[in-house]
């Protein structure tokens, strides 16, 4: 008799796969006009990243907010920059399209010529200090505190804080989750949130278990602070943190 063999899911797969399940019951009313999914719609890559990179444990978590228009929302990938997806971490996988796309901001995955800074700042100085995702990622992870994308009619990015409050508390149940699983699978030292928003997430979770929660410079071009050397700076607020760092 033929038996199937069955892939083994890993941890953290589960987790996304659980995770996606859940947002897609969540309802969002104006302002929010649109909601990005890149955990269906670039499950492949989003996959990919997990079980390539994805191995317990960690030293350190860092966690960011949400996806970005031009980063996780085209490349599946946390904080997920075009090129560094594409010529760093080597992630090559479909990306398909949301149900509903707002004119002014296309999906087009790996072929999309615009660049998130955000994103650039972070696996850039990733790049320059590890230089290889394998040196890299035997200490640390990064991962997304929320899956969603949300826009205005405008196209303006709205982000989870500024959800109506029953809206956020709804998904802040799911991802608080997601979040302490992932915590329990990864077994990190510290969570460090990259933004007031992350580190406030990162306490509501970890709670007492243990496990440090801290906050580096967000790397948004917002940020004036994060204009002026964001790389240096967060090198800096790690070694203060006793996160060593080549």
């Amino acid at each position: 008799m033929l038996q199937c063999a069955r892939r083994l899911e890993l941890p953290l797969v589960s987790i996304a796969n659980d995770l996606k399940a859940a947002v897609r019951g969540l309802e969002f009313a104006p302002p929010v006009a649109h909601v990005y999914r890149p955990l269906d719609y670039a499950w492949d890559a989003h996959r990919t990243y997990l079980e390539t990179f994805g191995s317990a444990p960690k030293e350190v978590i860092l966690l960011g907010m949400n996806p970005g228009p031009w980063g996780m929302a085209q490349t599946g990938v946390p904080f997920g920059e075009v090129a560094s997806v594409r010529d760093w971490l080597h992630i090559d996988a479909p990306i398909h399209r949301p149900e509903v796309e707002h004119p002014k901001r296309p999906v087009e995955g790996l072929r999309c010529t615009r660049s998130e800074v955000s994103g650039r700042r972070v696996w850039g100085w990733a790049r320059d200090l590890f230089g290889t995702p394998e040196r890299f990622f035997e200490r640390f992870f990064i991962v997304n505190y929320c899956p969603l994308l949300f826009l205005e009619a405008s196209g303006r990015n709205r982000t989870p804080d500024r959800l109506a409050a029953a809206e956020r508390r709804a998904l802040e149940r799911v991802c608080d989750r997601a979040l302490e699983r992932t915590i329990q699978t990864l077994r990190p030292q510290r969570v460090i949130g990259l933004g007031n928003f992350a580190e406030r997430c990162a306490k509501r979770v970890v709670s007492d278990s243990g496990v440090g929660v801290g906050k580096v410079l967000h790397p948004s071009p917002a940020s004036p602070a994060a204009n002026r050397g964001w790389a240096r700076r967060v090198t800096q607020q790690l070694q203060d943190m006793g996160v060593i760092v080549p």
